[in-house]
């Protein structure tokens, strides 16, 4: 089993919560001194640097949320001068002002520094080819990903989402063995490959894929390791906290999160009481390094659960394990949430559809209507009878899995908008 820093991969549990509370600590009083937006929100809270003591006393401080950052734009809640700040990374702004991140060159060498420990826990070497095929520029996932292929020595091949022709040919010509992109556009990409004459499997070199940005399932990972031939891993990051920041190791069981460089909570949503391992719940995250923009309990949004077991691969850093779906890509559907993650767990379990979906919400009367449009993978049988049979299979699925119908509508290979980024998986044409 390889390592980066084993030293402290592999240190005491004890002696890394020891580091946490002294890099708590320190945090607090430089946020306290440094950031008048930070100062402010503790003096309302009553809290005083001196209060913090250890990580025990986490739940004295107050959360901070995404709308902080939008508040507080461009930089309000910076901890540096503008000079110290050697890069910015901005939210695509969605929903009001995008959320701007500075960074220090500290702050981007401990990013490089995450990722290549993450890079090396699934057996990526100096030795590896790595195609990078997230968006480059303001969005994180190319650059993040980038700079951990750079700080482990390996081979970078910077082609940035798009131009997919291209992309299948230059992973052929040199040899990639390894690719980092949205569980989506790989689905595409191999898609698109085959539709080339190109076997993935049979004719590149490719053994790794890194995949993120997007929730995805355990069957999904099944389905795009035994059509690639690769070992398929989780990856996870916000761009409020760098990007991409951790991965899973060989085990595949659960995300190593650093607890040098950052704490991690899980709350119930409604009491905000932490959580024990195993229950899903609210993640909230405390940066320990971060110098340009530190972030105190923020609540990412995602729905997750923690593992601080020993993983097999002997690291001892509690592991982050797959994510059940973030609040914001929660639907309500007749008072029922769902999450698109959720309808597309059922769609992979059927060899007869593609992992290309689109949810259609309409409201119909007084009613919400569900529709699942999915593509068919052959639609050469001439048997009405078995389209019904199948349709009526999944939405019975559907059924179980969601707690509410939705209609199956079937449509021809091509129909559903491909992406090259983050899936559009929900089309809602409702009028509130």
């Amino acid at each position: 089993m390889a390592y980066w820093k084993p030293e402290i991969e592999t240190m005491d549990p004890k002696d890394l919560r020891q580091m946490q509370s002294e890099k708590l600590v320190k945090l607090v009083k430089y946020v306290y001194d440094r950031s008048p937006f930070y100062k402010k929100r503790f003096d309302e809270f009553g809290i005083k640097p001196e209060d913090i003591k250890s990580i025990d006393d986490i739940g004295k401080l107050p959360f901070t949320r995404k709308q902080d950052l939008r508040d507080t734009y461009p930089n309000g809640m910076f901890c540096v001068k503008n000079t110290d700040v050697v890069r910015y990374h901005a939210s695509s702004g969605t929903t009001g002002k995008p959320t701007v991140v500075g960074y220090t060159q500290n702050d981007l060498d401990v990013w490089a520094e995450s990722l290549a420990r993450g890079m090396t826990s699934i057996g990526l070497t100096s030795e590896d080819i790595i195609q990078v095929s997230y968006g480059y520029g303001l969005f994180t996932g190319g650059l993040g990903l980038h700079y951990g292929s750079e700080k482990i020595g390996a081979t970078t091949l910077p082609t940035s989402s798009g131009n997919t022709d291209r992309q299948i040919a230059l992973m052929k010509d040199l040899d990639v063995t390894a690719i980092c992109c949205t569980p989506s556009y790989f689905s595409y990409f191999l898609e698109a490959a085959d539709q080339a004459g190109c076997s993935i499997k049979d004719e590149t070199k490719l053994k790794i894929g890194i995949f993120g940005a997007e929730p995805w399932s355990e069957s999904l990972r099944k389905r795009i390791e035994e059509r690639s031939g690769i070992k398929a891993y989780d990856v996870f990051g916000t761009s409020e906290l760098s990007g991409p920041l951790f991965t899973e190791c060989e085990m595949q069981e659960g995300m190593h999160i650093w607890s040098d460089m950052f704490l991690f909570e899980i709350l119930d949503s409604e009491t905000n009481e932490p959580l024990p391992d195993g229950e899903v719940g609210e993640l909230v995250v405390t940066t320990l390094m971060k110098e340009a923009l530190p972030l105190i309990r923020f609540r990412v949004g995602d729905l997750a659960s923690l593992d601080t077991s020993v993983c097999k691969c002997g690291r001892t850093h509690p592991r982050l394990m797959r994510l059940k779906g973030r609040s914001d890509d929660m639907i309500i559907v007749r008072g029922i949430n769902v999450f698109p993650g959720q309808v597309e767990s059922v769609l992979v379990k059927f060899s007869e559809v593609s992992p290309h979906f689109m949810i259609v919400l309409e409201r119909k009367g007084e009613l919400d209507n569900m529709t699942v449009q999915v593509e068919l993978v052959d639609m050469a049988s001439d048997k009405l009878d078995d389209y019904y049979k199948l349709k009526s299979k999944i939405e019975q699925d559907l059924k179980s899995t969601l707690y509410l119908h939705a209609e199956v509508e079937f449509v021809t290979p091509g129909t559903i908008p491909r992406s090259e980024g983050k899936a559009k998986r929900v089309t809602d044409k409702r009028q509130f």
